[in-house]
């Protein structure tokens, strides 16, 4: 019988422009993972057809979901040890995230910064995205103030995203090497 270790699921998580996407390519880089991101994937779908007209909800949304989450079931199922970003508050990312929790240790980080620095990054990626309704973001005041953080209880940590990461992506990579051996 062959023994597989139980893969890590490491979330990246925060709001839009908190520097979640490269935090987590850098992050899955020094753990030699995958990186999956939910924007990515939505970039993708939305790639070649110049109809699309993105909108808070629109059916790409929609269907980029399922594709997000069975992606990280198969890599999961797998054993593959895989970094997975979006900025789903916890309505989003809770319900999905439970079924996984039996494959994988999970472990969440919180990429965090000052709304002028984050609004800032969403005013300079909106012209290079073109399936996302940044500009939602831009005209919704109270976005910041409201974003639901995801709440699970495995272990977590916040990154401030400001001026590079602290804690940085080595004290990251230990941070996830220690608390791997806590799946229960």
């Amino acid at each position: 019988m062959e023994f597989m270790a139980v893969p890590t699921l490491v979330v990246v998580t925060g709001p839009a422009g908190s520097g979640k996407t490269s935090l987590a390519h850098q992050l899955a880089l020094a753990i030699g993972c995958p990186a999956i991101c939910r924007d990515e994937i939505k970039e993708g779908m939305a790639f070649g057809d110049d109809s699309f007209a993105p909108s808070v909800g629109d059916t790409l949304t929609k269907r980029t979901l399922p594709v997000f989450f069975d992606t990280l079931r198969l890599l999961l199922d797998s054993g593959v040890s895989t970094v997975a970003e979006a900025a789903f508050q916890h309505h989003v990312w809770a319900p999905n995230l439970r079924p996984l929790m039996d494959l994988a240790a999970v472990r969440v980080i919180r990429c965090w910064t000052g709304p002028s620095v984050a609004r800032e990054r969403v005013r300079h990626r909106a012209s290079t995205r073109t399936a996302h309704a940044d500009a939602s973001v831009l005209d919704d005041a109270d976005y910041y103030d409201t974003y639901r953080w995801l709440q699970l209880e495995v272990p977590g940590t916040d990154v401030d995203t400001t001026a590079g990461y602290s804690p940085s992506i080595r004290d990251l990579v230990e941070w996830v090497t220690r608390h791997r051996a806590e799946h229960p």
